[in-house]
């Protein structure tokens, strides 16, 4: 199978699990009380870390084996690392924060507010990765 297909399943599964979360997940933490929200998102944070983690590694470890084995690609390689690189950068300094944060203090709605709308970046960026990618194979 050919790596840009790899890459392309991939970067798809992350756009349409970023979706998921953006217009189901974030929004109904709000229909929680305290107590529920407390309980039911440490089981979040920790299963969705197993379908996230391993996508956002395998996309980063493309990232670097298109620069090793296609360097002469050097514009595209450069714009899918500065959207990869801040899709973590995105997530290590705002996210993670922010749920820990919801772990702590469940009641804080301001805070939801600005999970979900801050996740707007996350959604542009890995969506706008998928459009480079299908440019790239067409």
């Amino acid at each position: 199978m050919r790596i840009e297909i790899i890459r392309l399943a991939i970067d798809f599964g992350l756009v349409v699990l970023i979706w998921m979360v953006q217009l189901l997940i974030y929004p109904s933490f709000k229909h929680f009380g305290s107590t529920g929200l407390s309980n039911w998102h440490r089981i979040y944070t920790r299963n969705i870390t197993f379908i996230v983690a391993p996508m956002m590694i395998a996309q980063f470890a493309i990232m670097l084996y298109f620069w090793m084995y296609f360097p002469v690609m050097f514009a595209p390689n450069i714009l899918y690392t500065i959207l990869v690189s801040l899709t973590w950068l995105t997530t290590i300094v705002f996210f993670i924060p922010m749920h820990t944060n919801i772990d702590k203090n469940a009641t804080d709605l301001k805070l939801l507010d600005r999970l979900t709308n801050l996740n707007w970046m996350r959604v542009l960026l890995w969506n706008a990765i998928l459009v480079l990618d299908l440019f790239l194979l067409y």
